[in-house]
């Protein structure tokens, strides 16, 4: 069995939903189809979610109005039978009066979660009636029924694959079976989610739980790129990559694939392809568990990033400082980046500020704190990059006419970081671009 995942700009149109269609029911292997909203729908409900707080109804109104609109003019074009549109007509019916339902009642953090989830049970039940139309065999398989988290919001794996493999063995002879991601339910049954992103998330979760043949990611664009196609003129697709370099990549910026979408998938050593819903045919892109290739391989960027400097020439050689340092960071739920230290200070990186005042406070306990906001942080990666001969400088040279915050390397084998001001980021991007890729 496989898993094929399509993003929200593969199913934001009619016909795309229909490309999505003949996609997977081209082949004979079983398939479990997870879908994301139709693109803009999650944002839509987000701004929904913020006018409801801000206690705004009326600016709520007129965007769940602006929505409803929008699937009402989706659904006649998307089907053809009046049985079919009927049946959409019910289920955008259906989702509308709970979002207009909550215009009556007190906000809070649960009823979010629950208008977050909207956009991928509407999707889905959208597609399964146009399979339904087309009189196309399928399986509605509710995310909700099988995809949780524990009270630390992190996917039970466990629980998934038992749940999923009990539902599946109900349909012994079904080929196509249809679900959502992002959503799930938490450890209190609540309607919960994996985050933004978290489409991919559950692609690779499922992969995982039920031990799939291959996890398809698929999206607009054709695999994973050496740079970032929207602000470098000349890129390429790349045609396979390790786990660890496409971690790598997610985590610092390329926006294909969700950040934490890898280690299921790697924990079971599913191969992950990410493709081109426009472009079927395509080659894309492939990561499995190891690759021939070293050197670099791709540079992505990541933005929004603070950098934090301690100085202190009295505490910093003092044993447990760096522990006192980074407990700090722990307390208030804070993941570092990038550090680098020296005889008298340590430099950190993040890129959650919700607790940045707090974490400033306490440090200044240990000495001269400075705090440099508008980052961003340059990730150089390819197999055994820190390893290979010439890479490093190669990655300097580059970067001779741009002022460097703070470099790291050897933390990794396959990553070396570069901390930049981000006014130079696109600039970083080019002349990295030409100068670490052989071009002819």
């Amino acid at each position: 069995m496989k898993i094929m995942k399509f993003g929200g700009t593969s199913v934001g149109r009619p016909e795309r939903m229909h490309q999505v269609k003949d996609l997977i029911t081209r082949g004979t292997e079983p398939t479990i189809v997870v879908l994301s909203a139709l693109s803009g729908t999650t944002n839509a409900l987000v701004g929904i979610g913020e006018a409801l707080a801000a206690a705004d109804k009326t600016l709520a109104k007129e965007r769940i109005d602006t929505l409803h609109a929008h699937y009402l003019a989706f659904y006649p074009a998307l089907l053809q039978t009046a049985e079919a549109r009927e049946k959409a007509e019910d289920i955008i019916k259906e989702h509308f009066e709970f979002l207009n339902i909550l215009l009556k009642i007190s906000f809070n953090e649960a009823i979010n979660r629950d208008i977050l989830a909207q956009g991928e049970l509407l999707s889905t039940k959208l597609f399964y009636t146009l399979l339904g139309e087309l009189q196309i065999p399928a399986v509605f398989l509710p995310a909700l029924d099988f995809m949780s988290i524990d009270e630390n919001s992190e996917p039970e794996l466990e629980k998934i694959s038992e749940r999923l493999k009990a539902i599946l063995a109900q349909h012994p002879n079904e080929r196509l079976f249809i679900t959502q991601g992002y959503i799930c339910k938490n450890h209190r049954n609540e309607v919960d989610n994996l985050k933004r992103g978290g489409s991919d998330y559950t692609a690779s979760l499922v992969a995982a739980a039920i031990q799939a043949s291959v996890c398809e990611i698929w999206t607009d664009i054709d695999g994973m790129h050496n740079n970032d196609p929207r602000v470098v003129d000349r890129t390429r697709p790349i045609a396979e990559m390790s786990f660890d370099e496409a971690a790598e990549l997610a985590y610092f910026g390329a926006k294909i694939l969700h950040p934490a979408s890898i280690w299921p998938a790697q924990l079971y050593n599913i191969p992950v392809k990410l493709l081109n819903t426009m472009q079927p045919d395509a080659g894309g892109t492939l990561i499995k568990a190891k690759v021939d290739t070293t050197g670099v391989k791709a540079i992505a960027a990541k933005d929004g990033i603070t950098a934090i400097k301690i100085k202190s020439s009295r505490m910093l050689l003092a044993y447990g400082f760096l522990r006192q340092v980074f407990e700090i960071f722990e307390k208030y739920k804070t993941p570092i980046d990038m550090i680098t230290t020296s005889e008298v200070a340590v430099s950190v990186t993040i890129d959650e500020l919700s607790h940045l005042d707090q974490i400033v406070s306490e440090l200044r306990d240990f000495g001269t704190v400075e705090v440099d906001q508008n980052q961003a942080i340059i990730c150089v990666v390819g197999n055994q990059v820190a390893e290979t001969k010439g890479a490093l400088q190669s990655v300097l040279d580059s970067l001779v006419e741009i002022p460097v915050r703070m470099v790291s390397f050897g933390g990794s084998k396959h990553n070396v970081s570069i901390l930049v001001d981000a006014q130079y980021k696109t600039q970083a991007l080019k002349s990295l671009n030409e100068g670490v890729f052989d071009w002819n």
